[in-house]
């Protein structure tokens, strides 16, 4: 080893363990026992090992940048995700690459095709807003390119995923509504195609049936993330005969053009008109009144993402399943849907 640098192999041969395992073990892989992870790293130390960053590209046809794509890096849950998958991706000597698809099916696909040609290695993807058709991530997948998704996913992808329970959190959501005297509960709903869309209206829904309140097709609008969109749905809701006296929002952003649509008109929030959000972004907070919210954690979810990766790249592709995981989420009260905290 004097007239040549070291490698993982020359660390395996030394330690009389498998080449898979010094790798792993050098990635800081959780599957790697204490013991066998100090001695890699001892030994690496001692032999003053580098990683070949630029052979390794070539041979894997990768470097080692991770590639991530999400809808709107201005919004807060996204921006806090990322945090969370440079977190893991960092101390696993990984750089991260960020595009923002801008809630655009066409920038997506043009963000993966970017992407690949950095040769990134793997992709970690929130799904945009318009995306209809699903053939960009399946070419991702053909290719052999590791893809994770999150928070907005694919049903048609078999791929790893991490999402919250969308389905619980709206649930709690309207049966808070419903306990604080809500009895025409609207929603503000997000894009068509998204599964977190319909999962938060599923759980609207279910919750309106499970206390016997009749569902009205009406007091469903499909705003996207829009809100000006938010702002004209509540406008017309407001100038029916019959408006509601409760609203719960797929996002916290909705919500907010909501609020300023209800204000605008004069009523009281949550005296007239009770709000709830989704997600606690920053300023749900600090609005007045304080916005309801369903919590959920950003930076959680996109470190999981980001282990996910790593788990799949160190899997033989033969062997690997995809896997999902759900996070919990917790309903934040606060002033705009609580009438027992207006004085």
């Amino acid at each position: 080893m004097k007239n040549r640098p070291v490698t993982i192999k020359d660390i395996a041969q030394q330690l009389n363990i498998s080449v898979s395992t010094v790798s792993r073990a050098l990635r800081g892989s959780p599957d790697i026992n204490a013991d066998t992870k100090k001695a890699v790293l001892d030994l690496a130390a001692e032999l003053d090992y580098q990683p070949n960053s630029i052979a390794l590209s070539l041979v894997k046809s990768r470097t080692n940048i991770l590639g991530v794509i999400i809808p709107d890096i201005a919004v807060q849950f996204f921006a806090s995700a990322i945090s969370g998958i440079q977190e893991v991706a960092s101390a696993a000597g990984f750089n991260v690459m960020i595009c923002q698809s801008n809630e655009s099916e066409q920038t997506e696909i043009n963000n993966i095709q970017a992407l690949l040609s950095s040769r990134v290695a793997g992709l970690i993807v929130s799904v945009s807003g318009s995306t209809v058709s699903t053939e960009h991530f399946k070419m991702l997948q053909k290719k052999g390119i590791p893809l994770i998704l999150f928070d907005r996913v694919c049903d048609d992808i078999e791929a790893s995923k991490v999402i919250v329970d969308d389905y619980q959190g709206a649930l709690a959501a309207v049966n808070h509504l419903i306990a604080v005297g809500c009895k025409r509960i609207a929603h503000l709903a997000g894009p068509e195609k998204l599964q977190i869309t319909a999962n938060r209206k599923n759980g609207y829904l279910d919750a309106l049936r499970q206390n016997n309140i009749p569902v009205e097709e009406t007091l469903v609008k499909h705003v996207d993330f829009d809100r000006q969109k938010s702002i004209d749905a509540t406008n017309h809701w407001i100038q029916s005969e019959n408006p509601p006296d409760g609203i719960f929002a797929i996002s916290d952003r909705v919500a907010i053009g909501a609020m300023l649509a209800i204000k605008a008109a004069g009523l009281r929030i949550p005296q007239d008109i009770a709000l709830v959000g989704f997600g606690n972004e920053a300023t749900s907070s600090i609005l007045d009144p304080a916005l309801t919210t369903v919590m959920q954690y950003p930076v959680d979810m996109g470190r999981a993402a980001a282990r996910l990766f790593l788990e799949q790249i160190e899997a033989d592709p033969e062997d690997f399943t995809p896997q999902t995981i759900v996070l919990e989420t917790k309903l934040l009260v606060n002033k705009s849907s609580d009438r027992s905290l207006i004085k």
